[in-house]
C-alpha cells in the first residue's frame, strides 16, 4: 500500500495561483457566509480563510443567520467589488438551502453548485462561451478528487482517461457524489453510484435501468470512493475489494477498515486541502472570466 496525501498537490495549485495574482497585480475578493454552529462548516471557513491569505485573495467571513443571509447574499451578488461567494452549509438544513444555493450569481459561484453550472456539468459542456475561452466552473470537492486521482496509476493520459475503469462511489449527494459520478463518467468510467437507497449504474453520463449490489460493485471496481458521514455505515473490508484497487475517503469519518487500507494499491485518506485549493482556483477563474474588465 502507498498513501497519497493531498497536501503537496494542493501546494502546487496554490503556488500557481499566488504567482498569477502577484504577476498580474490582481485584487480579488471572496465573501463567505456562515450561518450555523456546525463544527465542520466552521472548520471549512477557517481553512478557506487560511488558503486565501496564503495566495493573496482577500477573504471576508460574514457570520449571519437563516433570516438575514438572503438580503446579505443579494447585496454581495450586486457588489462589483465582490468577485466570489461561498456559503458554508447547512444554513436551514432543508430545501431552502437548495434555493439559497441557486440564488448565488453564477459569475460569483466559487462552489460551482448553482443549477447554471451543474446543468453544464451533467451535459458535459466544458465552456461557457462559443469561442471556448471561458472554462466552466466545477464543484470544488469533486474537482479535488479528480485532480488527486490523476496522480494515480488508474489515470491514463488520453481523451478518456478512465475508459474501461469501473468506479464505485458511496455518496450520491447533489454537492459531491452525483457531480463526481458524472465527471468520471464523462471521462470514460463506468460508475457504480450508491446512496441509502442502493446502487445504480451510470455509464456514458446516463442513468441505466439497472441496479447493482455492493458486493458485485466492489469486486469489479478499480477505484473505490467513499464519503459517508454515518457512523453506522458498514466499513469496506479488504475481502470486498478487487486486487490493486485504489481507495479514496473524503468523509470526515473513515469508511475503510485498517486492513482494507493496507490491501489497497493506493489509499487516499482525505482531500480537504485540495478542495480549498480548488475553491481558490475557481475564484481566480471567475475573476478572469467575468470580472477583470470591471
Amino acid at each position: 500500500m502507498s498513501v497519497l496525501e493531498p497536501d503537496i498537490i494542493a501546494a502546487q495549485f496554490r503556488a500557481a495561483i499566488r504567482t498569477e495574482l502577484v504577476t498580474r497585480n490582481l485584487s480579488i475578493k471572496l465573501v463567505g457566509f456562515l450561518a450555523s454552529n456546525d463544527l465542520a462548516s466552521e472548520a471549512y471557513a477557517r481553512y478557506t480563510q487560511t488558503g486565501c491569505e496564503d495566495v493573496g485573495i482577500h477573504f471576508e467571513l460574514v457570520k449571519t443567520d437563516s433570516n438575514t443571509i438572503w438580503s446579505q447574499l443579494m447585496a454581495a451578488n450586486d457588489d462589483p467589488n465582490v468577485h466570489g461567494i461561498f456559503i458554508y452549509y447547512p444554513i436551514c438544513g432543508d430545501a431552502r438551502d437548495t434555493k439559497l444555493r441557486n440564488a448565488v450569481n453564477f459569475t460569483k459561484d466559487v462552489e460551482g453548485l448553482t443549477a447554471y453550472w451543474l446543468q453544464k456539468l451533467y451535459a458535459n459542456v466544458r465552456f461557457d462561451d462559443v469561442a471556448q475561452i471561458r472554462k466552466a466552473i466545477l464543484p470544488c470537492t469533486p474537482l479535488a478528487i479528480i485532480k488527486i486521482l490523476a496522480q494515480t496509476s488508474a489515470y491514463s493520459h488520453t481523451v478518456l482517461p478512465y475508459a474501461g475503469k469501473k468506479i464505485t462511489i458511496f455518496n450520491r449527494s447533489e454537492v459531491v457524489g452525483k457531480p463526481l459520478a458524472y465527471m468520471l463518467s464523462h471521462d470514460g468510467g463506468t460508475i457504480y453510484s450508491f446512496d441509502i437507497d442502493g446502487g445504480i449504474i451510470i455509464d456514458g453520463a446516463h442513468h441505466t435501468t439497472h441496479s447493482i449490489d455492493r458486493a458485485t460493485a466492489l469486486k469489479q471496481s478499480d477505484i473505490v470512493i467513499t464519503g459517508v458521514p454515518a457512523p453506522d455505515f458498514p466499513k469496506i473490508q479488504a475481502k470486498e475489494l478487487k486486487d490493486h484497487a485504489i481507495c479514496l475517503n473524503f468523509s470526515y469519518l473513515q469508511n475503510f477498515t485498517p486492513q482494507a487500507k493496507i490491501q489497497a494499491q493506493c489509499y487516499i485518506p482525505r482531500v480537504g486541502p485540495l478542495t480549498v485549493a480548488m475553491c481558490l482556483r475557481n475564484a481566480l477563474r471567475l475573476y478572469n472570466n467575468y470580472h477583470q474588465d470591471q
